[in-house]
């Protein structure tokens, strides 16, 4: 089968202006032409241009991706082993990413200061400015840190009152528990693990159930968030992660 230029432009989500760009400089030049004189591509035309958008996902120029798709040694398993490599870079960098943002929005919720050090270390020692577009077009604020930082510049003096207090009152709360000798998988434990969640969720962002249940990774692994909890009881951070735990498997 062939199809139109339009066609497609319609199964990659680009533009026709593109498929034209593209042929106009070499890049993928269709097999052949309609007899009214129409781009037309078959099935390896397609093959490349799946090639040419991965490369061009992964930031690399048009000058790049022809010497890649060109080389006359190049074979094809090689290409797919390749682009393996480079997509697992690029998820190991996101959940870096991801993990810098989840401590950057608990150490704001929590009153903790990050390092110069702690701020910067996920980019690797990297000059920002030469990704800055390009972080801030595939990374430049998840719906989560974006939500996050409206509900904080809204908060009053009052509201932060308000919230310091709850959290206040859930640590005497957790205190007594634990005094008490009650298991982390205990209902109360669950039901206080649970009201932290909705603490969350009701003055930063929606702390769902797998987010929370990274965030008591961290309450045990960090150790300024470990030192936070632990002020409050010894052996809380590591009681709060395991009754975190145990209200996500309960609400699972």
């Amino acid at each position: 089968m062939d199809y139109s230029v339009g066609q497609v432009a319609g199964f990659a989500g680009i533009t026709v202006r593109t498929l034209h760009h593209y042929d106009g400089i070499g890049l993928l030049s269709p097999c052949g032409r309609s007899h009214a004189g129409h781009r037309r591509y078959d099935d390896g035309d397609l093959d490349r241009l799946q090639q040419i958008l991965f490369y061009r996902e992964l930031g690399f120029p048009l000058d790049d991706i022809a010497v890649l798709l060109d080389d006359p040694e190049a074979d094809p398993r090689e290409h797919l082993r390749r682009r393996h490599a480079l997509l697992s870079e690029r998820i190991a960098a996101l959940r870096k990413m991801a993990a810098a943002v989840e401590t950057a929005m608990e150490a704001k919720r929590m009153g903790i200061d990050l390092t110069p050090e702690e701020k910067f270390e996920v980019f690797g020692g990297a000059d920002p400015e030469e990704y800055a577009q390009e972080s801030q077009r595939r990374w430049g604020g998840t719906e989560t840190y974006a939500e996050s930082q409206r509900r904080v510049a809204r908060h009053t003096k009052d509201d932060w009152k308000r919230m310091r207090a709850e959290a206040a009152g859930w640590g005497k709360r957790y205190d007594a528990l634990m005094e008490a000798g009650e298991p982390a998988t205990g209902e109360r434990a669950m039901d206080l693990a649970e009201a932290h969640r909705q603490h969350i969720t009701t003055w930063f962002y929606d702390c769902t159930l797998t987010i929370h249940r990274g965030l008591g990774e961290m309450y045990v692994a960090d150790p300024r968030f470990r030192a936070y909890y632990e002020s409050i009881r010894p052996g809380l951070a590591e009681h709060l992660r395991d009754a975190i735990e145990a209200n996500a498997e309960r609400r699972a």
